[in-house]
Order: structure tokens, then sequence, then C-alpha cells
């Protein structure tokens, strides 16, 4: 389940910075735009560039961004970008310290609360705005009966599924083409 672009990360550290709403949207937005001035991304998230550049330092410092010096037009513009396209972890990887299993489970908490506010974001929309897309958008669940391994297996396909979509190159047919967030998770469960 490993790509080359996207990071497994098993340092609790790590996961602390990320665990921050902004700095969370800071990487979906360096993702989604590429590499990116502090205004730039200011204006993208509708924050301070001071508060910006302060949240850009402590995901450098876990080594999740980099400066991007090959982009600037002169010596006083700044450029970023990620590291990784993506990053992983596992909760298990930090079982053995009750500190990074905390860390690691905020970590979660934060992404599933970011996966969430989204949606609710699209649901929340303008009917103009909906109606764009007439019915693209989509939510589905399905119970199933499977074994670990077997929920491994559909965990790799989704993931290969989505990567296709995403990294396949986008046709120069001059149609707009906007950023769509698209999210699955698969857990036991009891209904």
């Amino acid at each position: 389940m490993g790509s080359p672009d996207v990071r497994q990360v098993t340092d609790s550290r790590v996961l602390a910075a990320m665990a921050h709403p902004l700095r969370r949207r800071l990487m979906d937005v360096l993702k989604v735009h590429g590499p990116s001035t502090v205004g730039m991304l200011a204006d993208r998230t509708d924050q301070a560039p001071a508060n910006v550049s302060h949240h850009l330092k402590v995901l450098a410092a876990g080594e999740l961004v980099t400066e991007a010096p090959e982009l600037a037009r002169d010596r006083r513009e700044r450029w970023w970008r990620l590291v990784t396209r993506g990053v992983r972890w596992s909760n298990s990887d930090f079982d053995d310290d009750p500190g990074a299993r905390a860390v690691a489970d905020a970590a979660t908490s934060l992404n599933l609360d970011r996966h969430v506010a989204l949606a609710r974001a699209w649901h929340a929309a303008d009917e103009s705005t909906q109606a764009v897309w007439h019915d693209g958008p989509f939510s589905t669940d399905k119970w199933l009966h499977l074994t670990p391994e077997e929920l491994v297996e559909l965990s790799r396909e989704m993931i290969d599924l989505l990567a296709r979509w995403a990294d396949r190159p986008l046709p120069d047919d001059g149609r707009d083409r906007q950023p769509v967030f698209v999210f699955a998770h698969g857990i036991p469960a009891r209904p």
C-alpha cells in the first residue's frame, strides 16, 4: 500500500505538527494548488500572512513542507511546497507510548473532522452552486462482511482507484475542472 509519494509517519512529533486545523488546511491547499507563496496561502485560507508563515515553519520542522527557492523571482519571495503528496499513519504504530498514541488519536480525529466539515460545507452550499454539479456529488455506504485480510484488500483497491483518478494527466480540452474531495472509510462497526 506504499506509494513513493506518500510518507508513512511513525514519529508522533510529525503528527503533532499536522494536528492543527489550519496546518491541515495549508497542506490541502498545497496539494490542490501546488507550490505557493505565503501571500497566496493567506489569500486561499483567509488568514493573516504572519499566521500562515508561523504554521508553515511548524510544518517545515516536521519535514511536511519545504521551501522552493527555485520558484522565487527575488530573494524576498518565499515559495513553499509539500515534501510528499500524502501522508499516512497507523495508530497502532504508537501503542508503546501513551503520549504518542494520544497524539495519533488526536491527528486521526482532526482528520475525520476535516473530512466531515468538507462534506457539510458542500451540503450547506447554495442551490445554484449545487445545481452546476447535477448528480455528480455522491455519498454511499455499505455493510460488508469481511475478514481483516479482505478489508486490507478492499483498502488497496479503493486507494488504487482514487490514485488512478488523482494521478491521471488532465485532458487539454478547455473544460473547467474544479477540486473535488473524495473520502471513504472502511472500519469495523456495529449497526
